[in-house]
């Protein structure tokens, strides 16, 4: 950590910081310039990240030199982490094929978009049993029942399932039927629900919140591993910005920012990032070929009968050609999608 002491700071406040320091069982080294007074601190930073240094009178700012995501970062883990959610592996090469509507609305039309996605090259199957809706009066999903319908269509087409908890209290429940819990961009910053996901040790797909910079992200996810989980899979899924053009501003760009700063995978979510369908495919191809580990899109058979954004879904055909030209990508960069356990032998019905 580097301590930057204000210009015309006096003898007396150099050494109240240096004294400071000490008294911390660290080590201070001095570095006295023309204009600038800069202390090196030499020992745990960790020490120190919850001590106020800033109000210390001669000091202008405190810079750490190791990231606060200590468990999330590339310094406790140089390689790649690979998730693997009941068999599908996502990353260290293999994508994860994240597919399905943004709902759960009746067995029937589960069975029809699962076995769709699944013959396209999906890997797992995805569909909201509780929404984090805008408006109070708005589908907000069929609960328990959602899961049931989920965890049935998944078993029946040997498919891996997420879904997204909202609420501490239905951790445990929604862990009972999912194979991954998907923690959404509304929630990215809920401390309380991240604890409590952490502590169930199911992959966790978290979502990148609407305002949330890249720290923000890692932060979050540092709340998982620190209850010793370290089954999570991260997601970019675009962030609030001023062109109305699209849903959201697809902040492709933070892949490689995340892959050069941790060791996590990190997928794409472009139907959420663009709200167009027309803009999935491109923006889905953009996001593997900057190295994301997979792609999170929503599919639906009748957009257009949706209970839940049914416009930014594609129709199962336009995913399959989706995701072929995915496959064909992926292997310019030497990756594949990751393959369904006991694929060759399992009948997709």
């Amino acid at each position: 950590m580097i301590i930057i002491l204000r210009s015309g700071v006096t003898p007396d406040q150099v050494d109240h910081v240096v004294k400071r320091v000490e008294e911390l069982g660290l080590r201070a080294h001095l570095s006295q310039g023309t204009y600038r007074t800069i202390i090196g601190v030499i020992g745990d930073e960790e020490q120190l990240r919850s001590e106020p240094l800033r109000a210390i009178p001669g000091v202008m700012d405190v810079i750490p030199v190791l990231p606060p995501y200590k468990l999330a970062s590339k310094e406790a883990h140089p390689q790649p982490s690979v998730v693997d959610v009941a068999g599908v592996k996502i990353g260290g090469g293999k994508l994860a094929m994240i597919a399905g509507p943004c709902a759960v609305e009746d067995q029937d039309r589960m069975r029809s978009i699962a076995r769709a996605i699944r013959a396209a090259g999906a890997n797992i199957l995805r569909g909201g049993a509780y929404k984090p809706r805008t408006s109070p009066y708005a589908f907000q999903g069929l609960g328990e029942e959602g899961l049931q319908v989920l965890r049935e269509v998944g078993d029946e087409f040997g498919m891996p399932v997420v879904t997204e908890v909202t609420d501490p209290r239905c951790v445990e429940v929604v862990a009972e039927y999912a194979d991954m819990i998907q923690v959404g961009a509304r929630n990215m910053q809920n401390f309380v629900l991240l604890t409590e996901v952490g502590r169930t040790r199911k992959p966790v797909l978290l979502k990148r919140g609407m305002s949330a910079t890249v720290n923000d992200l890692l932060m979050s996810a540092e709340y998982v591993l620190s209850q010793g989980n370290s089954q999570v899979v991260l997601c970019e899924r675009g962030v609030k910005g001023f062109d109305t053009a699209t849903r959201n501003l697809y902040d492709v760009a933070s892949v490689a920012v995340v892959k050069g700063l941790s060791h996590l995978p990190m997928i794409v979510d472009p139907s959420h990032a663009t709200g167009r369908p027309e803009l999935i495919p491109p923006c889905a191809l953009a996001g593997i070929a900057v190295g994301a580990d997979g792609v999170h899109v929503e599919v639906h058979d009748c957009p257009e009968k949706a209970k839940s954004d049914g416009p930014q879904a594609l129709l199962p055909h336009e995913y399959a050609e989706l995701a072929t030209q995915i496959s064909r990508l992926a292997a310019l960069f030497g990756r594949s999608i990751a393959p369904l356990p006991g694929a060759e032998t399992c009948d997709a019905r």
